[in-house]
């Protein structure tokens, strides 16, 4: 793999952590709004069983869900394929960085008929819980529920350590 390569994969591979504020407190256009600078989506597949990052998911491109047109119906998707992605929010405490945030949420995908389900005011509601500090994950499957636990503690121990309880409990499922 060339260098250009790894510093890419590198960088698909990292949480965007807290960045500058981009009003700089001037208090003017855009004071108030809501910055995605410190969230990223963390895909869980349970089916292939891997976990990773992909920024694309912020804008409803990740190479999953490209080329798919969606359904909020269940039903009309019955042999797709499930991930979950979950929004991730990582704040700096007095100690350091830690996971602030997450909520998961469905997406599935039946890529030979190119259709897939998502119910973006749901996809809304966890990313805006993720950013006011709160962690909806505990309704995700046991299976991905171990397999996000696992990331996040692999990704960053330190972080997975300072995170608050409610974070570990939600995760925590029967066999651990």
């Amino acid at each position: 793999m060339s260098e250009g390569q790894e510093k890419k994969k590198l960088k698909m591979n990292a949480f965007t952590i807290i960045k500058d504020d981009p009003t700089d407190g001037h208090g003017g256009y855009g004071a108030g709004s809501i910055s995605l600078e410190n969230m990223s989506p963390i895909i869980v597949d349970p089916t292939d069983e891997e976990v990773f990052i992909d920024m694309d998911a912020m804008h409803g491109r990740a190479k999953f869900e490209r080329r798919v047109k969606y359904t909020t119906d269940k039903a009309e998707v019955p042999d797709g394929k499930p991930y979950w992605i979950c929004w991730t929010v990582v704040e700096r405490g007095e100690d350091g960085p830690y996971y602030s945030g997450i909520g998961g949420s469905e997406i599935i995908i039946d890529r030979p008929n190119k259709r897939g389900y998502k119910q973006l005011g749901e996809h809304v509601k966890h990313m805006e819980k993720a950013l006011k500090g709160e962690y909806e994950v505990a309704h995700l499957d046991h299976k991905s529920k171990k397999m996000l636990r696992e990331f996040l503690i692999e990704f960053d121990n330190e972080m997975w350590i300072r995170a608050p309880k409610e974070l570990k409990l939600q995760l925590r499922t029967v066999s651990s």
